[in-house]
């Protein structure tokens, strides 16, 4: 950014270092978690770490991945939809160096494995695309935009003191496990069987199938720049220059301090992360949790347990068939699944990230409609997600990234979702992101 603020200038939004104070025993506080769920399970500290550090780069990023669709549909423009795209770029490059290697080694991908075999990382979430992945991925995409972002987003809006956000995030557990339930009883009928299952590379070899993605990646590049350039012939483009709020943007520096001063302090907590380096910096996260845990960031999964959790103990009864695994998780303790550490601390990250730059509030200022269309929007997120089997991360991101034909299916979906959530909606329920610039 050229824009910049003199010492002067954010002397004036300078307030008392409270919330860096509390952030600091917050994070004291998440070491000491740490060291609990390192009793429980070895690798669980590593759940926290990961989920800390993107969440931090969410937040400090103001990233999201609903904003893709919601930021260049509603303003014309793409600098996070571009964003979007070097963060798959990236991402899908690193993996096929790691799942090359593991199929050299004799690994195969997780749906062709038998008993004992190795198993590709990163290929569980190669899915069985049919034609729920289709309307899951549609209604994801719809209650994205009534809800005010993904799954990820909402845990991150939640973390920086989104009422709106813990509305949905609510209806987001409760909508989770009846989606897991239409998606498994649907893909045992005869319509449920008809479908494709593809990971790239058997096909078309590891070069090949990046290449692939390359050229896919290139072609929504071109569709990105295509359409800003039409709305900007409109008139209707809105510069980004806009979105930063003014302490976001770097500070004057022709009169340096020392290190030890309030403008190393914005540089370090404050100064907002342009989308790019969000990106880059989400690739990496995502990286480290696929190589520690085996398995492909995600969120919707754990929030199937969540809802078990809550609903069991109001004695509702889940059929072992479908829920087994969940039921597993929850009789051995929510704290013992990665899954829900990896939220926790994406939760931790974003409240952190808002706490250090002094900046957290808790925000309800929405009527009850408004609350009525975030808890529908809710319900969408999770009831699509699990019939799509995964929100825009394990079932868009995270599969293509990993060669997945279904990813591209479900992002085709959830973008058709996503403006026809953005027209149907548009008037009866604010679905502009509750801060400026924000996903």
């Amino acid at each position: 950014m050229s824009q910049a603020l003199s010492e002067s200038q954010v002397t004036t939004r300078k307030r008392p270092f409270l919330q860096p104070i509390i952030g600091g025993a917050l994070s004291f506080g998440a070491i000491f978690f740490a060291a609990y769920l390192a009793g429980l399970k070895e690798n669980l500290p590593l759940n926290l770490f990961a989920g800390v550090v993107l969440g931090y780069i969410l937040t400090r990023s103001r990233f999201g991945f609903a904003g893709g669709i919601k930021r260049i549909y509603m303003r014309g423009e793409g600098s996070l939809s571009k964003a979007l795209l070097v963060l798959i770029l990236v991402t899908s490059f690193i993996i096929m160096g790691i799942q090359w290697k593991a199929a050299a080694g004799g690994a195969v991908p997780e749906y062709l494995a038998a008993d004992g075999q190795s198993i590709i990382p990163g290929t569980a979430n190669v899915y069985f695309t049919n034609l729920a992945t289709i309307v899951g991925g549609f209604i994801f995409g719809v209650g994205m935009m009534l809800a005010g972002g993904c799954g990820s987003g909402t845990l991150a809006d939640f973390g920086e003191g989104s009422g709106r956000a813990l509305i949905a995030f609510i209806f987001f557990v409760v909508g989770a496990a009846p989606g897991q339930y239409t998606r498994e009883v649907f893909d045992k009928t005869v319509l449920g069987k008809i479908g494709y299952q593809l990971h790239l590379p058997q096909m078309f070899g590891y070069f090949g199938a990046f290449l692939i993605t390359v050229i896919l990646l290139a072609v929504i590049y071109w569709i990105v720049v295509h359409y800003e350039n039409m709305r900007k012939q409109e008139g209707t483009y809105m510069d980004p220059k806009g979105d930063y709020e003014d302490f976001e943007l770097p500070l004057d520096n022709r009169d340096k301090d020392s290190f030890f001063s309030y403008q190393t302090y914005h540089k370090l907590f404050v100064e907002r992360w342009s989308f790019t380096v969000g990106a880059l910096a989400l690739a990496l996260g995502a990286v480290f949790v696929l190589v520690t845990t085996d398995k492909n960031w995600g969120v919707s999964t754990a929030l199937v347990t969540w809802n078990v959790a809550l609903f069991q103990s109001l004695g509702f009864e889940f059929p072992v068939e479908y829920f087994q695994s969940h039921i597993d998780k929850v009789n051995a303790g929510l704290l013992s699944d990665g899954g829900t550490i990896l939220n926790i601390g994406l939760f931790l990250g974003s409240m952190l990230s808002f706490l250090l730059a002094n900046r957290f509030i808790l925000n309800f200022d929405f009527s009850r409609k408004d609350a009525f269309y975030f808890g529908l929007g809710g319900l969408m997120l999770g009831f699509g997600s699990r019939l799509g089997l995964g929100c825009n991360l394990g079932a868009m991101y995270a599969a293509i990234s990993s060669f997945s034909f279904s990813g591209w299916i479900f992002l085709v979906a959830m973008t058709l979702g996503g403006i026809v959530g953005m027209k149907a909606f548009a008037g009866k329920v604010c679905i502009l992101p509750h801060r400026v610039g924000k996903k």
